[in-house]
């Protein structure tokens, strides 16, 4: 194996600078130190720091009577002005590269230009290069937000210190159309241009390439960027631990390169092992590093890749492992995509060492159900609710998937309503009490009714503290039977009694109301002891008869409905709600033999009221003398319109 070092690799000039001037002033440190936000993207370097006496804080208000340290990415000029405002002492190591790309762009926005700054909204490096231009920048880090530019009259044109070469070139001839006036300053640190021909040049010579730096380091992933463009296996990490020894032993040439924020000890440390092991010790360092596993056993994995069928995991052994799709879930629908994606950690069980074809045998239900009853015992034990997913309707009852393990719900405890047809409940998710378990005997039987149970007193509790008597209140039609109508009330049912739904006479409930309606009902009688509450439909409108009184006197003409006919007479409904008798004596000058020859029920017809007892509350009506009243109302206007008179027939089939 040979092991090849890129020529520009590890701290560049500005990371250094900070370093050094970091370190001389712990050694030499009389009172506290802080950097404003980690010294470098390394966090390894930054515990040592940490070790040392540095504090890493991100927010000046934690500092007091101390020395601040600005990191090489340095801070805005607000920051820079608080700081001095706290009258705390500043040790400024701001890269130099940076601090003149600072300078530029207030002085170009003074100027009058737009800054546009080429790089990553969310890098310190840009936060701080936006605060020396009142941060007006637009910051543009790919071709979208590049078009997506306003016209301009003048602009000045900056990029962060660790662009690519590339990236900035392609961006800025878009932006080059965006204005009238266009300045652009290539600011992309030479430190930063040396490091990435020289990791082009290496990636394009080697088997694999090793980016040596913080995962957070913007520099580092600019390195994998560009080694993943000329070499096909790239890894990227952080220590020497972290080197994939299995898979670097298939390669031959291997090269190395580290981000500007790597210390020169990590490298050093990732060189020596790659470089002081021949054959042999790799292959045995490789023995030793792969994970001892037995049947039975419960690993953490990562996902290698997914299909619609399985799962590979890499479980640090010499071979990987495979989970079907049976051995994922206990749910039967669901799909290996929806779980999992490459990457993710997993938790196996082993199941097998060897299907046949070298992999090993492994199973995620298995694996998560040692945790998932633990869970779910104490779930039991504390008598809390739990979310079940119904599987199937099957004899007795319904099969559930409660935290992944399978339960049983008995028909008798799916609800406190009797159901006809479980399989409604299919597919869906129930809320429910664990009634029964046992974890050797793995049964767990779960009830939903408990929990309706529970929600029902509690309604019915909450119910009984605020109904009042007299108060209306909104329920729902339960059922109906030939003496009412069950109102839900929120947990508590009342009667609505045939006598108290209508103003009228009812022969039955269902000419009223429905089951399932909505109504406003007012409470008539409390019994809490006997859990009984009287209400009342027609109490919650105006007494039909009190609304007549108001609105009709002897003499009006009104329209009506007819609802019976009797050989004597028929009644009349008036719009009020009140019931009228016109007599058949009243129904026309000429003679009839009974009201159904000329009326029907459900006719609307005009009539006049001719007597009112208001003692009895009785109405006389009469078709004739309305009639009479028109004929009179009309031979004047026959003399005024010539029309003709209007007959008996007219009158009633007007309408």
């Amino acid at each position: 194996m040979e092991i090849i070092i890129a020529d520009n690799a590890g701290f560049c000039f500005g990371v250094k600078r900070a370093v050094d001037m970091t370190n001389t002033e712990l050694i030499n440190a009389n009172k506290n130190i802080y950097s404003l936000g980690p010294l470098i993207h390394n966090q390894q370097a930054v515990e040592r720091f940490e070790k040392s006496g540095l504090k890493t804080v991100d927010d000046i208000k934690e500092i007091n009577n101390s020395k601040v340290i600005i990191r090489s990415h340095g801070v805005s000029k607000n920051i820079i002005n608080e700081i001095n405002q706290k009258d705390l002492e500043i040790v400024d190591s701001t890269c130099p590269y940076v601090k003149s790309v600072h300078k530029r762009v207030e002085e170009y926005e003074n100027q009058g230009y737009n800054i546009i700054i080429i790089g990553d909204s969310n890098h310190p490096e840009i936060i701080g290069i936006n605060g020396w231009c009142n941060n007006k920048a637009f910051i543009v880090s790919s071709l979208e937000d590049a078009e997506k530019l306003p016209m301009m009259d003048k602009i000045c044109v900056v990029s962060q210190t660790t662009n690519t070469q590339e990236k900035f070139e392609t961006l800025c001839e878009i932006i080059k159309e965006k204005g009238n006036e266009v300045k652009i300053f290539n600011t992309i640190c030479n430190a930063t241009n040396l490091r990435q021909e020289s990791c082009k040049k290496l990636s394009s010579q080697v088997d694999a390439m090793i980016i040596i730096g913080g995962y957070h380091s913007s520099n580092t992933k600019k390195l994998v960027e560009v080694s993943k463009k000329y070499c096909k296996n790239v890894y990227h990490i952080e220590t020497s631990k972290e080197l994939p020894l299995q898979t670097l032993s298939k390669f031959n040439k291997i090269g190395i390169t580290a981000g500007a924020s790597t210390p020169d000890w990590i490298i050093k440390e990732v060189v020596e092992t790659m470089d002081n092991i021949n054959n042999n010790e790799m292959m045995e360092a490789i023995e030793s590093s792969f994970t001892k596993i037995r049947r039975g056993d419960v690993l953490k994995g990562e996902v290698i890749y997914v299909t619609n069928n399985e799962v590979m995991v890499n479980i640090n052994y010499r071979s990987d492992g495979i989970v079907t799709r049976e051995e994922l879930s206990n749910d039967p629908e669901v799909k290996p995509k929806d779980l999992y994606k490459v990457g993710d950690e997993i938790n196996v069980f082993v199941v097998k060492l060897d299907d046949g074809e070298g992999n090993v045998v492994l199973s995620a239900k298995r694996a998560n159900d040692f945790k998932n009853w633990d869970e779910i015992e104490a779930i039991f034990n504390n008598k809390e609710r739990v979310e079940c997913k119904v599987l199937n309707n099957i004899k007795g009852g319904l099969s559930v998937l409660v935290n992944g393990v399978n339960g049983f719900m008995p028909a008798s405890q799916v609800s406190t309503n009797f159901v006809s047809d479980l399989n409604v409940y299919k597919g869906k998710a129930l809320i429910s009490k664990i009634i029964d378990f046992d974890k050797e005997k793995r049964r767990i039987i779960l009830s939903r009714k408990e929990v309706e149970k529970e929600e029902l007193n509690n309604k019915k509790k909450e119910l009984w503290a605020n109904i009042e008597l007299d108060q209306v209140i909104e329920g729902v039609v339960q059922r109906l039977t030939d003496f009412g109508a069950f109102v839900d009330l929120g947990g508590v049912d009342g009667l609505i009694h045939i006598s108290d739904l209508s103003w009228n006479r009812v022969k039955h409930p269902s000419n009223v109301v429905k089951e399932g309606q909505k109504v406003l009902v007012k409470v008539l009688a409390l019994d809490k002891d006997k859990n009984r509450i009287s209400l009342g439909l027609k109490q919650t409108v105006e007494e039909p008869w009190s609304l007549f009184s108001k609105n009709v006197n002897v003499g009006d003409i009104v329209e009506g409905t007819v609802v019976n006919l009797l050989d004597f007479g028929a009644f009349v409904r008036l719009n009020e709600g009140v019931d009228g008798l016109l007599h058949v004596s009243q129904i026309s000058k000429d003679h009839i033999n009974k009201p159904s020859d000329v009326l029907k029920v459900g006719q609307k017809i005009n009539v006049k009221v001719i007597d009112i007892d208001t003692e009895e509350k009785k109405i006389g009506l009469s078709i004739k003398e309305a009639l009479e009243s028109t004929e009179s109302e009309e031979s004047v206007s026959n003399v005024i319109n010539e029309e003709p008179e209007i007959t008996i027939g007219d009158m009633i089939d007007k309408n």
